[in-house]
């Protein structure tokens, strides 16, 4: 199952704030259906029906049901790089 850094939780519970999610939203990922081997994040209110839930403290991170298996062996962090919240999968070890 996808796992989560202490920085991406950190970066997950700031941007759900920001942007005023309600308690029990979180970040969602899926595959983009425009981009191959791409992923769409978005901001949501609840998770769909399907979706796995990833929690680590008050941070959910929601993974589509078909996005699951692709993303079993990583571990979501952020870029230090980036300017601005970006993050990026990397495999867990």
């Amino acid at each position: 199952m996808l796992t989560l850094t202490d920085n991406a939780r950190t970066a997950v519970q700031d941007l759900a704030t920001q942007a005023g999610v309600p308690e029990g939203g979180g970040l969602r990922i899926a595959e983009s259906t425009d981009q191959a081997g791409s992923f769409e994040l978005a901001l949501v209110p609840a998770p769909q029906p399907e979706d796995a839930v990833v929690e680590n403290g008050e941070a959910k991170v929601f993974v589509e049901s078909t996005t699951v298996q692709t993303l079993t062996d990583l571990t979501l962090d952020t870029d230090p790089n980036a300017q601005g919240p970006s993050f990026v999968l990397t495999p867990q070890g």
